[in-house]
C-alpha cells in the first residue's frame, strides 16, 4: 500500500509540474492510501492533510477543468501571487498551524503518545497552504511544497516509513523543478495578456 501510494504521489507531482489535469485523479490514489497509513502511524496531522488533499483534489479538478464557453480554452492559468495573496497565505498557514499544534499537543497526552506536535503541525499547515494555492495555479504553491517536503523527510523516516521518506526527497527535487517550470509559464501567460491588451 505504501509503495503504491508513493508511486502515485510522485506521478501526481510530475503531472502538476506539467500542468496536466491528471495530477488530481492520480493524486487521489495517493491521498486515500495515506489517510490509512498516517492514522496507523499516529500521524494524525498528516492524516488530516490527506483528507484535506482528497477534498481539495476534487475542488482543483473542477477549477482546472473549467473552460471558456466561446473560445473553449481553459480559464485558469498559472500566475504569481499579489501582496494581498501573500498575506492571505501566511494567515492561512498560521491559522492551521496553531489549530493543529494545539490539537496534537492534547492528542499526544491522551490518544497518540507517538505524535510530534510541532513537526506534524508544520508539515500539515504548509501542505494545506500548498494544496490550496495549487488549485488556484499560483506559482508560490511550490514554496509551500518545498517546506512540506523538507520537514516530511525526517518525520516519516523517524516513524519507520522509509519508502515515504524517500518519496518526499524525490518530491523535494520535483518541487524545485515545478517552481522553475511554473515561473516560466507565469511569465509566458503575462506576456500573452500584455500582447492581447496592446492589440
Amino acid at each position: 500500500m505504501e509503495f503504491i501510494a508513493v508511486f502515485a504521489g510522485i506521478a501526481s507531482v510530475w503531472f502538476s509540474r506539467k500542468e496536466n489535469i491528471l495530477v488530481y485523479p492520480v493524486g487521489l490514489v495517493n491521498t486515500v492510501f495515506y489517510i490509512y497509513i498516517s492514522i496507523k502511524g499516529n500521524l494524525l496531522g498528516e492524516a488530516s492533510v490527506n483528507l484535506y488533499y482528497t477534498a481539495m483534489s476534487i475542488y482543483g479538478w473542477i477549477l482546472w477543468s473549467r473552460k471558456d464557453k466561446q473560445k473553449h480554452e481553459v480559464i485558469l492559468h498559472i500566475s504569481n501571487s499579489t501582496r494581498k495573496d501573500w498575506v492571505q497565505q501566511v494567515l492561512f498557514f498560521a491559522f492551521f498551524y496553531i489549530v493543529l499544534f494545539g490539537f496534537l499537543t492534547w492528542a499526544k497526552k491522551t490518544l497518540v503518545p507517538g505524535a510530534i506536535p510541532w513537526a506534524d503541525a508544520f508539515t500539515s499547515a504548509t501542505a494545506y497552504t500548498g494544496m490550496w494555492l495549487m488549485a488556484k495555479k499560483k506559482v508560490e504553491s511550490w514554496f509551500w511544497w518545498i517546506a512540506t517536503n523538507i520537514a516530511s523527510i525526517p518525520l516519516y523516516f523517524i516513524k519507520g516509513y522509509v519508502f515515504t521518506s524517500v518519496q518526499f526527497l524525490i518530491l523535494l527535487i520535483l518541487a524545485f523543478a515545478g517552481l522553475t517550470e511554473w515561473r516560466r509559464r507565469a511569465i509566458e501567460t503575462s506576456r500573452k495578456k500584455t500582447s492581447t491588451f496592446n492589440i
